[in-house]
């Protein structure tokens, strides 16, 4: 290993009260089982098309390369015609209602949540498409960010979103009252058994710091409008969240006085309110090398709720089939990682982003030069790579992780899976 030589370069890539929502909760336990069988060690209620983590060798992800998390029997964006027109997934269709859970529920909850109005389908008033578009002047939010879910090992995409802030939705409803927490949930082949449901303090849904972005009712991805397989014509972005938080063919949101998350996921012992965490991800390699023949490995990394400051590496000789060390284990934590370089955000967004679109009209982005505040964006992700020379022949054990703006090195702070699956990365293989 000392003659080993590493060349690194890191490049850029491109209406239910809480008590009737836990009524379904013995469906659910059945459903987990039934996608456990399916699905290995995928998450209950989540199946994704595709194999393995792909590069992402442009900064936004083409809609139709995102990798797809779909859920329902049949799966809402396989509908076509007067079937996708019925379920309101067309632009013209579409209606949002904001309806109120009024019910008690003591000694948690003992006043009632009220609202100036309740819009709803069935008195004319719910939210049509033009009226979202009518708030886009004064609330418009256009975020580049990464789509990751909970339990899955591989990013899904990162695109460019466009949508109006929620809080300026909400003001539609008028006067609120007694309103702690909002649940939503979208179209799911109007069975309530199907129904995926997310939820936010109602803090969270209207305020947020200077330098996070709100969260939004999106219908734009990558300049166009959002497909039913991305979710659309309307989806929930939740900039700090998981995917399970965007909830994909928004129709239905409800303001509370319960201040419990009832997501769907958190009656699958997941943790509902965990924000993405900085993590680096292992593109899958391959498991034996030609000596002499420089060894390239990549992956992607996520700049999460605490930042990416640095992805470091760490390449050690072992004897075959040993016995694989635990992340925490200190001939890991105290062995040799070496940085690696990140390099500089494009010097033109132009040819990257919609024509109709400047990069100082993205969140994040500097209002004058036109230039990303930060490097790399949070919630935003990256491609890191590794070129290895003059190995000599044997067996390695290659590892990758990030360490966050707070010092954290992944898995770290919350090596628990349910709360982000966000295990070091670690690849065997052999130079012959």
């Amino acid at each position: 290993m000392d003659n080993a030589y590493f060349e690194i370069g890191y490049i850029m890539a491109a209406k239910f009260s809480r008590r009737r929502v836990l009524k379904h909760s013995v469906f659910m336990s059945a459903t987990a089982a039934a996608c456990d069988s399916v699905c290995g060690q995928q998450d209950a209620a989540e199946a994704i098309d595709g194999t393995s983590p792909q590069p992402q060798d442009r900064c936004l992800t083409p809609a139709e390369d995102f990798y797809t998390v779909a859920r329902g029997n049949p799966k809402p964006h396989l509908l076509t015609g007067n079937e996708l027109v019925s379920a309101r997934m067309t632009r013209e269709s579409w209606r949002l209602e904001i309806t109120v859970d009024e019910s008690l529920d003591e000694p948690i909850v003992k006043q009632n949540a009220t609202a100036e109005k309740q819009l709803s389908i069935s008195n004319g008033t719910a939210i049509d498409f033009d009226t979202l578009l009518s708030l886009e002047r004064k609330s418009s939010v256009k975020l580049i960010k990464a789509i990751q879910c909970l339990n899955i090992p591989t990013p899904l995409g990162q695109g460019l979103w466009e949508g109006i802030a929620l809080r300026d939705v909400l003001k539609l409803c008028g006067k609120t009252k007694n309103i702690r927490r909002i649940y939503y949930w979208g179209f799911h082949n109007n069975d309530p058994t199907q129904r995926f449901q997310s939820s936010l303090s109602y803090t969270q849904a209207v305020d947020h710091a200077p330098n996070d972005p709100p969260v939004f009712l999106a219908y734009k991805l990558n300049g166009k409008p959002i497909s039913p397989l991305r979710g659309g014509p309307v989806r929930m972005i939740v900039p700090w969240a998981y995917g399970f938080k965007s909830i994909k063919w928004l129709q239905n949101i409800v303001l509370s006085n319960d201040p419990r998350a009832n997501d769907t996921y958190s009656n699958q012992n997941n943790d509902p309110d965990s924000p993405i965490k900085t993590a680096a991800y292992l593109n899958k390699p391959n498991i034996k090398f030609e000596h002499g023949v420089p060894i390239s490995l990549s992956g992607i990394a996520i700049s999460g709720l605490s930042d990416l400051k640095k992805v470091q590496f760490s390449i050690r000789r072992v004897e075959p089939n040993f016995s694989q060390l635990d992340y925490d284990h200190p001939e890991i934590q105290n062995g040799r990682w070496e940085d690696c370089e990140v390099s500089a955000p494009p010097s033109n967004w132009k040819p990257i982003l919609p024509t109709d679109i400047s990069s100082s009209d993205i969140f994040g982005f500097d209002k004058t030069s036109g230039k990303p505040m930060q490097w790399p964006m949070r919630y935003g992700m990256a491609n890191w790579k590794v070129i290895l020379k003059k190995l000599d022949r044997g067996s390695y054990e290659f590892r990758v992780r990030t360490i966050d703006r707070n010092g954290f090195a992944q898995p770290d702070p919350r090596p628990l899976a349910k709360s982000g699956r966000n295990a070091m990365p670690v690849h065997q293989f052999q130079v012959v």
